[in-house]
């Protein structure tokens, strides 16, 4: 499934392809876990999908905060593949991986532990509590499979391989669908039973990432037992990519809490509008995955010329892809809010988000892009401060939208400013060549220099 084929010229469109459209495929097939749980618990009445509303929204929470994991790995492999190193590749990602378990345990451990008061904290009334905490125990237990799973998948990335993560995905979907009907529907497993499904697919996706690097660790005479200071190391590498997504989770929680402030209506259309704009980014994501694995092999070859060529054609085609989506957004501004509301007023909100939304798509995709590539480059230190920068300037303009009442339509525009900042400030770093001289050089050297230029 992976070879260490030639590459193709540098910064060649087929390149990006090879890469980008199956980490599409993968991308869009990851949420189809929870709407196969909440098709099937739907189907049980209001208080179970109720409950595994809410226990999903946790679950999203915590596993989108160790995506870290799936980064930081596929930026050191990437970068070992580069310097020919497949040995010292395979090793990272099997420390990478070893990483994964450990934290999917303590995550596991907290979950169980704090599922009744995280789900009280999140609001849920008495009658929903009983079925979200039954939920998130059961799921608990894959954690630790989950994690495993995300360093996975960024091993097979780092080696330039993103097929074979989009047929793992599939086939988990597939048996979250078969278990979650047996255990459901057929045997009356409850919201337990969805859980215990969801939890049986990312045991299957652990399975099979740790078969596939097996394999390759056999063929490469490299030992599947990681170091102690080999997962320190990638703990180290990967928590400056912590602090970057807790920052971006950080935003889109206040952009939230503003959204619910400014009422049911303005709610209502900000979750839609929201999550329409979500989906588009999945095709912007595909390409900063591309970069995330292209620019750690580059630089790991010390081909600085050929890391700015690549970024450049990534950035043009997602500028590219961003306007197409923003232009077929608009194109369905006039019907697609119907599908989701049949009050007149709502309706009318999610149209003017979206027209926003379809406005910012050429600036967010490329933003998106870059990100992936700084990613790749090692240059986590510089994107965990420049994050919390970037908070900086969205928390007065969330502020604003409070005090002046600007509504949903308001709150979309105060995201856009923060996009328009954190484009800036990414622009601003891939122009200098600080993040192409420290990925050259060993991860935490990366991280290191980084702290002392942040502009090139």
């Amino acid at each position: 499934m992976t070879s260490a084929a030639a590459p193709a010229p540098v910064g060649s469109l087929r390149e990006i392809l090879r890469l980008a459209v199956p980490a599409l495929g993968a991308l869009v097939a990851q949420p189809l876990f929870v709407l196969v749980d909440a098709a099937i618990v739907g189907t049980l009445g209001t208080l179970p999908l109720a409950g595994l509303g809410a226990a999903a929204s946790l679950v999203g929470v915590v596993l989108g905060l160790c995506i870290f994991l799936a980064y930081a790995t596929t930026s050191s492999v990437a970068r070992r593949v580069g310097e020919g190193r497949w040995d010292a590749a395979v090793s990272e990602g099997v420390e990478g991986m070893a990483l994964g378990l450990g934290l999917g345990v303590a995550v596991a451990l907290l979950t169980w532990w704090l599922a009744e008061p995280a789900v009280v904290a999140l609001g849920a009334g008495p009658a929903v509590v009983p079925y979200a905490v039954e939920y998130l125990r059961v799921v608990a237990i894959g954690f630790p499979f989950a994690l495993v799973a995300t360093a996975g998948v960024g091993v097979l990335r780092g080696l330039q391989d993103t097929r074979t993560t989009l047929v793992v995905t599939v086939v988990a979907v597939s048996v979250n669908l078969v278990l979650a009907v047996l255990l459901v529907l057929v045997l009356g497993g409850g919201v337990g039973g969805s859980a215990a499904a969801t939890a049986c697919a990312e045991v299957v996706q652990a399975t099979a990432y740790l078969l596939v690097v097996r394999r390759i660790a056999r063929a490469r005479a490299v030992a599947m037992r990681p170091s102690g200071a080999g997962v320190l190391a990638a703990a180290r590498t990967g928590s400056p990519l912590f602090v970057r997504t807790v920052v971006l989770r950080a935003v889109f929680l206040v952009a939230a809490t503003v959204a619910a402030r400014l009422g049911a209506a303005d709610l209502a259309a900000w979750h839609v509008s929201f999550q329409v704009w979500m989906l588009l980014a999945l095709a912007a994501d595909a390409l900063a995955i591309a970069g995330m694995a292209l620019l750690g092999r580059y630089l790991g070859s010390g081909d600085a010329a050929g890391a700015r060529a690549v970024t450049g054609r990534l950035v043009r085609l997602g500028v590219v892809v961003g306007a197409v989506l923003g232009a077929l957004l608009l194109v369905c501004v006039p019907w697609l809010p119907s599908l989701f509301s049949g009050d007149p007023w709502v309706r009318s909100l999610i149209a003017a988000s979206l027209v926003v939304a379809a406005l910012q798509q050429p600036l967010a995709s490329p933003v998106f892009v870059l990100d992936g590539v700084l990613i790749g480059a090692g240059d986590g230190r510089w994107l965990a401060g420049a994050g919390v920068v970037m908070l900086g300037a969205f928390l007065p303009a969330a502020w604003l939208v409070l005090e002046r009442d600007l509504g949903v339509v308001g709150l979309w525009w105060a995201l856009t400013w923060f996009m328009v900042v954190r484009g800036v400030l990414l622009l601003w770093r891939s122009r200098g060549s600080s993040w192409l001289r420290a990925s050259t050089a060993d991860p935490g050297a990366a991280e290191t220099a980084a702290l002392g230029d942040a502009g090139g």
